[in-house]
C-alpha cells in the first residue's frame, strides 16, 4: 500500500507500507519518530492506493481512498492490529527481526471517507465510488 501524508510545509509525502485490514479499518505501523508519524500528528488526513502492476493495461484493478488516521491507543486493539499484520506477512525469509511490541511502534487505524474502486476490465479508467 502506498500512503500519502502531509508534511508540515504542505507537500504530500508518499511511502510504501505493509498493512492489514479488518473490514474497512486498515492498520499500518511505523516508527514513533518517523516522518509519517510526525506528519500524522499534525494532520490526520491521508490518501492511499492499493493495487498491482499487471502486464496488461486492461487488467489494472485497485482502489484509492481518502481516510483519517488515528493512533491506536487501546492495548486490546493494538494487539489485534499486530496479530492481523503478522498474519498477513507470515513467512519473512532472511529477516531476523523480532516482532515489535505495540509500545515500540506507532500503530495507526485508517478510517475511509471516500473509496474509489478501479477496474479497467469494465472500461479504460473505470472507477466506482463507494460511500462510507
Amino acid at each position: 500500500m502506498r500512503i500519502a501524508t502531509l508534511r508540515p510545509d504542505g507537500w504530500p509525502q508518499v511511502t510504501t507500507v505493509g498493512y492489514a485490514n479488518d473490514g474497512f479499518a486498515i492498520y499500518f505501523l511505523c516508527g514513533p519518530d518517523s516522518q509519517k508519524a510526525s506528519n500524522l500528528a499534525c494532520d490526520d488526513r491521508v490518501s492511499l492506493a492499493i493495487d498491482d502492476d499487471p502486464a496488461q493495461v486492461m487488467d489494472i484493478t485497485g482502489l484509492s481512498m481518502a481516510a483519517r488516521a488515528n493512533v491506536v491507543a487501546d492495548p486490546a486493539e493494538a494487539e489485534k492490529a499486530m496479530e492481523l499484520l503478522m498474519s498477513r506477512y507470515p513467512d519473512q525469509k532472511g529477516v531476523d527481526l523480532p516482532i515489535p511490541k505495540p509500545s515500540e511502534v506507532r500503530i495507526f487505524r485508517l478510517t475511509p471517507t471516500v473509496i474509489s474502486v478501479l477496474d479497467y476490465s469494465k472500461g479504460f479508467g473505470h472507477t466506482d465510488l463507494v460511500a462510507c
